[in-house]
């Protein structure tokens, strides 16, 4: 794929801030001290102000962020990488696989790509809780116990994840976490974990919650939030597993780090376009400390081509979803890690300076804005520490040119040029000036682009604007009529 050539604008990155506004209560003394004056006043005004306290107090008990977590303890402000078991081997689960897991983990570089979690997905656990009311590890399955596993992946550099349910129950029907919050969110901490998958089975009656979604996933950031602060130990990673319900991206950033978005996500094409199509509508909610959760990957699993998997791969990261593996590892192939580890986009995903996801500039086949599982945005742009970050996705199954102005993207400057970079083949792709256009993308096939500010365009370019509409001279000319 050779890029054409284009005229491209530098991201201007403005850092985020907050402007406080204070209003200081405005208060007119009179020189006359009656006793309406000290007596009356001041108990009319304690009285009020009791009353602001008692609605202040109800108004904001009532599905908070979690009154322990301050900005000292705060945890994965970048979306988390490593390993989840589920995709590659749902219930089929032991101490002996998750060690290898891990092992594979550092052996395979994955590691020093920035793969740190190991993270046990559902079934670890006997069907019933013991007499103390804990949950206890499958003595078959775990016999060595959780805190020796997560003590030897501790050893390995790694960090350790474990899975619950706000139900009664976990999703294969052992014992949930709902009214054991607490309990449970010590017992995984005591074990070593570092990190909670927490799903949204086993639904109580209303009549038992009087909550919604939101209010079981606030029940157990609460007591993750109350053990942090009790222990002096940094609070758990919360990934909320509650499949895009209830718009968790409207409300999840206020208790965990990660909501998922969407349903399940399967090894082949069709989910794949589906989940990104559903995800291009609200990649707004995605910054530091908080991500959309796009699912597990599938790279390495069921019939996805080479080309596909790139894609996926590509969108999850500059879309700053998680990114978990889901794969046997023992049998992934060159290709597959190759793809796992590209540097390049991985470094977009771990930015420290920009917590921001790429978004559509235009959607391609579709019209702006409307919706299409099978063939979702194909144009896309974002900020980075480094300049301006592309993806260009091919949904069609032949092979297409793909073309854009530069300036579509809202951090490219007119009148400058642009060095492109192929965050794929890690090439130097010369320099675009106002346009440009991928050739021959396969089909299902992503390019990833870095653009950087490479000065002022030539001079004697026309017409004078890369966008016509109410392009003007000082003399009051219009170019675009």
């Amino acid at each position: 794929m050779k890029p054409g050539t284009l005229d491209v604008k530098t991201p201007i990155l403005a850092p985020y801030g907050a402007r406080g506004l204070g209003y200081p209560l405005a208060h007119n003394a009179r020189s006359k001290r009656n006793w309406a004056s000290i007596v009356i006043l001041p108990s009319a005004l304690a009285i009020i102000l009791g009353y602001i306290t008692f609605i202040a107090h109800h108004d904001t008990s009532h599905h908070d962020a979690p009154t322990t977590v301050t900005a000292d303890n705060r945890v994965a402000k970048l979306p988390v990488m490593g390993y989840n078991t589920w995709n590659a081997y749902h219930c089929d689960i032991d101490e002996d696989l998750i060690l290898e897991t891990a092992q594979l983990m550092t052996s395979l570089s994955l590691a020093d790509a920035g793969y740190t979690h190991v993270n046990i997905d559902d079934c670890y656990s006997e069907r019933r809780r013991n007499a103390d009311g804990d949950i206890v590890e499958d003595a078959t399955k775990f016999p060595s116990g959780m805190k020796v596993l997560t003590d030897k992946i501790h050893d390995l550099g790694l960090k350790a994840g474990i899975y619950s349910d706000s139900g009664w129950f976990t999703c294969q029907l052992y014992p949930g976490s709902f009214q054991n919050e607490a309990r449970d969110a010590k017992r995984f901490l005591d074990w070593g974990f570092d990190y909670l998958k927490y799903d949204n089975c086993a639904v109580p009656f209303d009549n038992i919650t009087r909550e919604n979604i939101m209010g079981r996933y606030e029940r157990m950031a609460n007591a993750i939030a109350d053990l942090s602060q009790l222990s002096g130990k940094p609070p758990l990673i919360l990934s909320m597993c509650q499949w895009g319900r209830e718009q968790g991206w409207t409300w999840a950033r206020r208790y965990g780090q990660s909501w998922r978005t969407t349903d399940d996500i399967d090894p082949n094409w069709q989910s794949i376009t589906k989940i990104l199509n559903q995800n291009s509508f609200f990649t707004w909610a995605t910054d530091f400390y908080g991500h959309n959760d796009m699912d597990i990957l599938e790279v390495g699993n069921g019939p996805l081509t080479y080309e596909e998997a790139k894609s996926h791969f590509t969108a999850w990261a500059l879309m700053k979803s998680p990114l978990l593996i889901g794969t046997h590892l023992p049998s992934a192939t060159e290709e597959t890690i190759e793809i796992l580890t590209n540097p390049e986009i991985i470094a977009i995903h771990q930015d420290p300076v920009v917590g921001t996801s790429i978004s559509p500039f235009r959607w391609g086949i579709n019209p702006d804005w409307v919706s299409n599982n099978t063939h979702p945005a194909q144009y896309w742009s974002g900020e980075s520490q480094n300049g301006t970050v592309f993806m260009l996705l091919n949904t069609l199954d032949e092979p297409a040119d793909m073309f854009f102005r530069l300036t579509e993207s809202p951090w490219i400057r007119a009148g400058r040029q642009y060095s492109v970079r192929d965050l794929w083949t890690h090439t130097e792709n010369g320099t675009a000036v106002r346009n440009f256009t991928a050739h021959a993308v396969p089909p299902h096939g992503v390019v990833a682009l870095l653009l950087q500010d490479a000065g002022d365009e030539p001079e004697g370019l026309w017409p004078p604007c890369a966008v016509l509409e109410w392009c003007m001279s000082a003399n009051g000319t219009r170019f675009d009529q």
